[in-house]
C-alpha cells in the first residue's frame, strides 16, 4: 500500500541531491531513507533513481514522477499552512494607509474594535491623501476610492462612496442658494483639487447627469481643509456624505441642491499581491467589511467618509 511519507522522502532526496543530506534534513537514518525509496520503487515496479557511490540521478520515470508529485506536495503544504493560520489567533503589527478624512472617523472606530478583539495585535495608521506605494512604504493594506491604477495590487470592494454639496448658513445668507447646477457658476466653490479655477463638477440627479465648470477662492488637496473652508463661509463644497451629515446636524453647514450628488465611486481595500492573505490582514479586512455592512444596511451604496 502506498505510503505518502515515502513520496515526501523521495522528493527530499531529489531536492537534496544526496541520500546523506536528505537523511540529515529529515532527521532519520540514511538506511531508512534508502529503504523507503526502495519500497516506493517496488510499489510502482519502476526505478526512480540511479545510484552510484558518487552520484545520484533521476531516471526518466523518476523525473516525471517528481515533477507531478512535488507539485501535489506543495499544494498540501499550502493547505496545511492555511489551516494552521486559520486556527491561530491573529498577532503582530499591521500597517494601514487611508485618506485623512476616512481615518479620523469610521476607520478609527474599526481599528479600536480590532485591537480589542485581538489583544496580540498592534496597528500603525498612516493618514495621507497621497496614494503611497505599499511595498516601498511597508504598508500591509490601504483604503482607496475611485479608479484603481495599480494592477499589481489585490483589491476587495467594500462598497461605494459619494459626495453632496454643502455651504455654511452665513455664505448662503450672503450669496443666495443655487436652485439648479448651472447656478453654481455664479458662486464661489471650494475646490478639492490643485486649482481654484475651472474645476469640472459632475452631478447626478433623477435620471440626469450634468457637468458644471466652477471656480472659487480656495482649493486644497486634503478634505479636512476643504470642509474647514466651507464651514468658514468661503463657498459651496462637495463633501463626503458621512462627514457632511455631522456638520449639517449641528448647524455648521446646510445642504444645497438636495436632489444632486456626485457619481458613486468604489471603495476598495487593497494589499500587495502574494500567494495568500495573512491571517492578520484578513481579520482586519473582514472586520472593516462587517462594520460597513452593519452601518449601511448591507447594501452597495455605502455613504462612507472619504474624500
Amino acid at each position: 500500500m502506498l505510503d505518502l511519507n515515502d513520496i515526501v522522502i523521495f522528493a527530499r532526496v531529489v531536492e537534496a541531491g544526496s541520500f546523506t543530506v536528505a537523511a540529515r534534513l529529515l532527521a532519520m537514518p540514511k538506511t531508512t531513507v534508502s529503504r523507503r525509496i526502495a519500497a516506493l520503487e517496488r510499489e510502482f515496479g519502476v526505478r526512480l533513481l540511479q545510484r552510484t557511490t558518487r552520484s545520484l540521478r533521476l531516471t526518466d520515470a523518476g523525473r516525471l514522477y517528481y515533477e507531478e508529485s512535488s507539485e501535489a506536495l506543495r499544494t498540501l503544504e499550502q493547505a496545511n499552512l492555511r489551516l494552521a493560520e486559520a486556527r491561530a489567533e491573529p498577532a503582530g503589527t499591521i500597517r494601514i494607509s487611508a485618506p485623512v478624512g476616512f481615518g479620523g472617523h469610521f476607520l478609527a472606530a474599526a481599528i479600536f474594535d480590532f485591537l480589542a478583539a485581538y489583544p496580540k495585535t498592534k496597528v500603525e495608521l498612516r493618514l495621507t491623501d497621497d496614494r503611497l506605494n505599499l511595498i516601498e512604504n511597508g504598508i500591509d493594506l490601504a483604503f482607496r476610492t475611485g479608479i484603481l491604477e495599480d494592477s499589481t495590487l489585490i483589491a476587495r470592494k467594500l462598497g461605494s462612496t459619494y459626495r453632496i454639496l454643502c455651504a455654511s448658513p452665513g455664505y448662503l445668507a450672503r450669496c443666495g442658494t443655487p436652485g439648479r447646477p448651472a447656478d453654481l457658476t455664479a458662486h464661489d466653490c471650494v475646490i478639492a483639487g490643485p486649482s481654484a479655477a475651472n474645476a469640472p463638477w459632475v452631478l447626478e440627479g433623477a435620471d440626469i447627469r450634468e457637468t458644471v465648470t466652477v471656480s472659487g477662492r480656495f482649493a486644497a488637496n486634503e478634505m479636512q481643509a476643504v470642509m474647514a473652508a466651507a464651514i468658514a463661509g468661503y463657498g459651496i463644497a462637495q463633501l463626503p456624505h458621512g462627514v457632511a451629515e455631522a456638520c449639517i446636524a449641528d448647524g455648521r453647514l446646510r445642504r444645497v441642491l438636495d436632489g444632486y450628488t456626485t457619481p458613486a465611486g468604489g471603495l476598495h481595500v487593497v494589499y500587495p499581491s502574494s500567494q495568500h492573505l495573512s491571517p492578520l490582514v484578513k481579520a482586519f479586512i473582514d472586520l472593516a467589511a462587517t462594520r460597513l455592512n452593519a452601518r449601511d444596511g448591507a447594501n452597495d451604496n455605502l455613504a462612507v467618509i472619504l474624500r
